[in-house]
């Protein structure tokens, strides 16, 4: 049951995140979100073969980390300033936070011995977070990135990185003892700030890594 639930749970959350991006896009200028289909919560919608699905369900099931996809292709230049694109690159992980917080909530009603969903939806929450604060981080790829105020040029100089940015950060996050425990410290503390069980949450990615057992 739980990795049912934290499959269809992160596939939602998925669509969230880009429609986070794309609804703010909209309300910031950028209407041809709305011809693309963009504003909904279907899926398949923002399905790229890659970094929409295989990615983030790759780093989920080998490593339980939460990777959003990115799928939605924003016309900056539509976008009436520089605020409303450091805005649309804010709502993804704002999206995330908002939903691990909502998570929280509904965590509150769970009984003492867990069981059932609440495992999963614990983790599910975990896993909000630790998408909110990875997208955070200031470097392209990641939704960070995209929120500096930076000059067109220099923005397409470094953007040139690209995917190679994000293995180097990976490689840091897992290899640099300082900066993981920086940035696992970040999410433990967030979670449990508002309120995540974080024993339940262990509990969900224990039931969730089935394979491991």
């Amino acid at each position: 049951m739980t990795f049912l639930v934290v499959i269809i749970g992160w596939v939602f959350s998925l669509s969230l995140h880009e429609f986070s991006h794309a609804l703010v896009a909209y309300l910031g200028g950028d209407t041809s979100v709305r011809e693309k289909g963009y504003l909904t919560f279907n899926p398949l919608k923002y399905t790229h073969p890659v970094y929409s699905l295989l990615l983030p369900l790759l780093f989920l099931v080998m490593g339980g980390i939460g990777l959003p996809g990115g799928a939605v292709y924003i016309e900056t230049w539509r976008l009436r300033s520089r605020r409303w694109e450091s805005a649309v690159s804010l709502a993804g992980p704002l999206s995330n936070l908002l939903l691990g917080g909502l998570l929280a909530v509904i965590l509150r009603f769970a009984p003492a011995a867990g069981g059932g969903i609440w495992p999963g939806l614990a983790f599910l929450a975990l896993l909000q977070v630790m998408a909110a604060i990875l997208n955070l981080i200031p470097m392209p790829p990641m939704d960070g990135y995209g929120a500096l105020a930076l000059g067109p040029g220099l923005r397409a100089r470094i953007g040139q990185a690209g995917s190679a940015s994000m293995w180097i950060l990976f490689l840091l996050l897992w290899y640099v003892p300082f900066i993981g425990n920086l940035f696992w410290g970040s999410i433990f503390g967030a979670a449990r700030g508002i309120g995540i069980p974080l024993d339940l949450a262990v509990q969900g990615l224990v039931n969730f890594q089935f394979w491991k057992k």
